[in-house]
């Protein structure tokens, strides 16, 4: 069988031409569903509106959503443990594709949010469904990266000229910040009252939440006076939506 990884940015706007025309080429979407009580989650119901509006003469392509197994979301995970927790979660998420590819068959694709670049593991879930032993194919397009809606969106450039931008996760920003870095990109961020801001009050703050997307917020300023602000922005999101996704770029000083 074929499998296609689509990257779909944050809705259907963001769908490029190539990869509406390859959506409508196959024969069912696999989505991860995360709601409960029977309802779709917000991000499922988005997947099934990028399929209404791209639809080809046949209609919006079948999405068939598998329930996503649970992780281990501990907030005193170690690094090693987290991990472990997201290994497995992988390993069950393949697992549960695997099931549907083997029981259906034909050419499935993934719709990634923002770009499979970064930070989404579709691609390692899609070889570990090979490796479990379903025969298949599969190609890679990409989509708008929430980084690059971030800049648009607070009309920046993501590094200074001829300087370098590191992009990473929240759980390693303080990471970063001791390695000497200074002009940061933190994407898969926990609530702000959990990241380690230590040192950074008179740091740049850059910060957009569900971008593209209903819920859309945005916040800049000085770190130590607008965090207040990105946590409220950030609720604010999540209830406009029903899930928030985040970022941030940081930088040392003043804008």
């Amino acid at each position: 069988m074929r499998v296609r990884i689509l990257g779909v940015g944050m809705g259907p706007h963001h769908v490029t031409p190539e990869v509406a025309e390859a959506l409508r080429s196959v024969d069912y979407v696999l989505a991860a569903d995360k709601g409960g009580n029977g309802e779709d989650d917000g991000l499922l119901a988005l997947r099934r509106e990028i399929v209404t509006v791209h639809a080809g003469p046949a209609g919006p392509v079948e999405i068939v959503s598998v329930r996503d197994p649970e992780r281990d979301r501990s907030t005193g995970l170690t690094g090693a443990g987290y991990e472990t927790a997201v290994s497995d979660w992988h390993d069950a998420r393949a697992a549960a594709y695997a099931a549907v590819m083997r029981e259906r068959g034909g050419t499935a694709a993934f719709l990634v949010w923002g770009d499979p670049s970064l930070y989404d593991s579709t691609i390692r879930i899609v070889e570990k469904v090979k490796a479990l032993g379903v025969e298949l194919e599969y190609d890679v397009l990409p989509g708008i990266a929430a980084p690059q809606l971030l800049a648009a969106r607070h009309r920046i450039v993501l590094h200074d000229v001829g300087r370098p931008v590191t992009v990473t996760t929240g759980r390693r920003l303080q990471e970063a910040v001791t390695a000497g870095l200074d002009n940061i990109v933190s994407m898969l961020n926990p609530p702000p009252q959990r990241l380690d801001l230590t040192g950074l009050d008179d740091w740049t703050i850059w910060w957009g939440a569900n971008l593209g997307a209903a819920g859309e917020r945005l916040v800049s300023g000085r770190l130590g006076d607008v965090m207040g602000e990105v946590a409220d922005a950030r609720a604010a999101a999540k209830a406009d939506a029903g899930w928030v996704m985040d970022l941030f770029l940081v930088r040392k000083g003043r804008a």
